[in-house]
């Protein structure tokens, strides 16, 4: 296994579609980077559930997600199911947030997602952040669209377990939901850690990268 290593990280740029994206695609990465870099700068697009209850929930979700960070949280208030209907709407608010930041690294939803609102926002997300390295998280759902990943980050069994300690802790709105479940989140890190050679992982689609070998 070939590793990739990033250095210090000053600011993250995090995209979701909808509340609780993120928790639930890469919940134990974010534990794991804000964990290892105390005051690091994330800043959250999410573009949908604003003015409804489920903003005040992923606002506290990202608290928890997101320990000793300086948070800056962005809800949207696309409509649900229908962001290509205003993509227009989605871009202008995307360039809005990318005015506001300056990140190292970015994480967005990945471009082969069956769910439209996501697939809309990964096309999106190198449009606006044309300088950064984007990492599209996988969200496990009904659809058979998980994808093929290219990067996997491998967490320790404790963070592991902390991502579904507080999607349940902190998703009350989406436990009644059939495969919102312990086996479903640490079924899919499992076998993502199986394919990194570790006992957990969360894994990413990189579409493109640049190599510097050092020689000009």
């Amino acid at each position: 296994m070939i590793a990739s290593r990033f250095g210090a990280l000053r600011e993250i740029a995090v995209l979701g579609a909808h509340c609780d994206d993120i928790a639930i695609g890469m919940g134990a990465t974010l534990l794991t980077l804000c964990r290892a870099h105390p005051g690091l700068r994330v800043r959250v697009f999410v573009a949908t559930g604003a003015q409804t209850d489920r903003a005040a929930e992923e606002t506290e979700a990202l608290g928890e997600f997101c320990p000793d960070a300086d948070l800056h949280v962005h809800i949207g208030d696309l409509p649900d199911g229908r962001t290509p209907a205003h993509w227009e709407r989605l871009k202008e608010s995307l360039a809005q947030f990318r005015r506001g930041c300056e990140p190292d690294l970015v994480f967005a939803t990945q471009p082969d997602d069956a769910h439209q609102d996501h697939r809309e926002l990964a096309t999106l997300a190198p449009t606006e952040f044309r300088d950064q390295m984007i990492l599209g998280y996988e969200i496990i759902k009904w659809e058979n669209d998980t994808p093929t990943p290219t990067h996997y980050h491998p967490v320790t069994t404790e963070t592991a377990l902390d991502k579904v300690r507080l999607l349940h802790k902190c998703y009350p709105s989406q436990v009644d939901r059939d495969w919102f479940d312990d086996e479903t989140f640490l079924g899919l890190m499992r076998i993502r850690g199986v394919q990194c050679r570790v006992r957990y992982a969360e894994a990413f689609v990189v579409a493109k990268t640049v190599i510097d070998f050092g020689g000009h």
